[in-house]
């Protein structure tokens, strides 16, 4: 466990040392503006070079923050994640990692627009509006997503086990995915059924019979 909690620091510092220097040059740069630009300057000016400064002040602690988040992940993916039976967390942390990402910097660009003088209320309506819209429309796919985390969780079947699927077939678990999961049934054909059927209907599991 210390051993993993080294790698995860050692990891984090080599992610964050790039724009931590970065972070810590800003700061000196704007001690130095402060003392010595600033008071020899117009005010016009000097709002001007606020906005600049709090745009890059912002970019930067996203870019930390964004490297962060991906050295953990980094690890959890070789330490955590390539140990598991199930490739489903495999699948599930770049996933995360992108989403992560994209949040991060929709929110900097949300607060960095009101600098120059952008409503951002609009905005943010439109985008409350285009996500439940994207929401209503892969409703599905969310759902199968979801369901596959349960089944991830509950475990009715591992990759391996031999279970019989609600359509009646007796087949052998090949992978457990995001989205569905495929079995390998008995003239060598691959059935591929969605998480959200597997995880409302009932299954058999023969596996767990034959440990009992």
């Amino acid at each position: 466990m210390k051993n993993n909690s080294t790698k995860l620091s050692w990891e984090m510092a080599k992610k964050s040392l790039l724009p931590l220097f970065t972070l810590l040059l800003f700061f000196a740069s704007y001690v130095f503006y402060k003392i010595k630009i600033s008071p020899v300057i117009s005010s016009s000016l000097r709002q001007d070079l606020k906005k600049y400064i709090g745009t890059i002040f912002i970019l930067c602690v996203i870019f930390v923050i964004q490297r962060i988040v991906g050295a953990v992940a980094c690890w959890y993916e070789k330490n955590i994640a390539a140990k598991t039976p199930t490739p489903l967390d495999d699948d599930i942390v770049p996933l995360v990692r992108r989403s992560l990402k994209i949040i991060f910097w929709v929110m900097g660009l949300l607060v960095i627009l009101p600098f120059y003088g952008v409503n951002i209320s609009a905005l943010i309506t439109a985008l409350g509006v285009g996500s439940l819209a994207i929401a209503l429309a892969a409703q599905d796919t969310i759902a199968n997503i979801i369901a596959g985390f349960l089944i991830m969780i509950d475990r009715p079947f591992r990759i391996g086990d031999k279970i019989k699927l609600p359509s009646g077939e007796i087949v052998n678990v090949l992978d457990i995915g995001i989205r569905r999961s495929k079995f390998l049934f008995e003239d060598k054909a691959i059935i591929i059924v969605p998480n959200l059927d597997l995880s409302k209907s009932k299954i058999v599991n023969y596996t767990y019979g034959e440990q009992r």
